[in-house]
């Protein structure tokens, strides 16, 4: 990296806000020096920049961690040269002095039709600014070229990593027309100011609620009751088998359906603790007996 040494084109009260004269004059270009360097911008107006700079178009917020948002830089030869080797120099100033070199990602493009963007690499100065300069070593970008009375406009973009503050940002661009080692201070653009909001917090899955119980169920039935009527069923089961001997014989698995009350049968219980279908049907016959004749005693009394 290279201190490019700055030469005003005009006096120095023209070198406002104070900020961005002293980071303009701080600039870091690290692009190799051009063999044979360019026509220096003159204005006709010593007291006037001979690029006029204008930044505009680009969003009131950015969200940190969010996408990009797109603004663009004028650039206006105001002179009859051109102005080539320009190289705009973007100024960061926040208002908590929170934010950090690598959270702006600024990138422009070079108007090349199916060229990808040139990113911006930031660094820090004494005062606390940011400052970025519009250069690519990589892609051998070696800056914008501006007709007399034209206007040429770049396309910008910039996102917030999400560890970004909340906070407010003020940005300029001070424009560098480069020579060999050194260069000149051509424009300045306007003030940009854009609000940074903190990434919304993720919101966690609300709870499912667990299915409320039915208040309708039936009444359980009186334990002497329910055994009288699986035994029943279990005998009337009994009748059926032993109408049809050539049948094979069920396993225990297969027998243990539900009753239409939604419970299992005593025969079928019994025959789940695997005493098998004869002795099951056996202990329901018994039940069913046992159960009439305490019947038969109740009415008697």
């Amino acid at each position: 990296m290279r201190l490019l040494m700055m030469r005003l084109p005009t006096p120095v009260s023209l070198c406002a806000p104070v900020p961005l004269c002293l980071a303009a004059a701080a600039v870091l270009l690290s692009s190799p020096a051009q063999a044979a360097p360019r026509p220096s911008c003159a204005a006709t107006d010593d007291r006037a920049f001979p690029v006029t700079t204008r930044i505009h178009g680009g969003p009131d917020s950015y969200e940190a961690g969010g996408g990009y948002g797109t603004w663009y830089l004028d650039l206006t030869n105001t002179t009859t040269r051109t102005c080539g080797n320009i190289h705009p120099v973007v100024v960061l100033v926040d208002e908590r002095r929170a934010l950090e070199p690598t959270q702006p990602r600024l990138e422009f493009y070079d108007g090349t039709a199916g060229a990808r963007p040139h990113p911006v690499r930031f660094e820090r100065t004494d005062a606390d600014e940011l400052v970025g300069a519009f250069t690519d070593d990589r892609d051998r970008f070696r800056g914008f070229t501006v007709a007399p009375g034209k206007t040429l406009t770049v396309k910008v973009r910039l996102a917030l990593t999400s560890d970004a503050e909340p906070n407010e940002v003020t940005a300029n661009a001070a424009v560098v027309q480069r020579h060999d080692g050194d260069g000149d201070w051509v424009g300045q653009s306007n003030d940009y100011r854009f609000d940074i909001e903190a990434e919304p917090a993720r919101r966690p899955e609300p709870a499912s609620e667990p299915a409320s119980k039915s208040t309708s169920e039936p009444a359980s039935e009186p334990a002497s009751e329910y055994a009288s009527k699986s035994a029943s069923k279990s005998a009337s089961k009994s009748a059926s088998k032993s109408a049809s001997e050539s049948a094979p014989a069920p396993d225990a698995a297969a027998t243990t359906t539900p009753a239409p009350d939604g419970h299992l049968s005593l025969a079928d219980q019994l025959a789940g603790t695997g005493l098998g279908p004869t002795v099951a049907l056996a202990a329901a016959a018994l039940l069913l007996v046992t159960s009439g004749a305490l019947l038969l005693v109740r009415k008697r009394r």
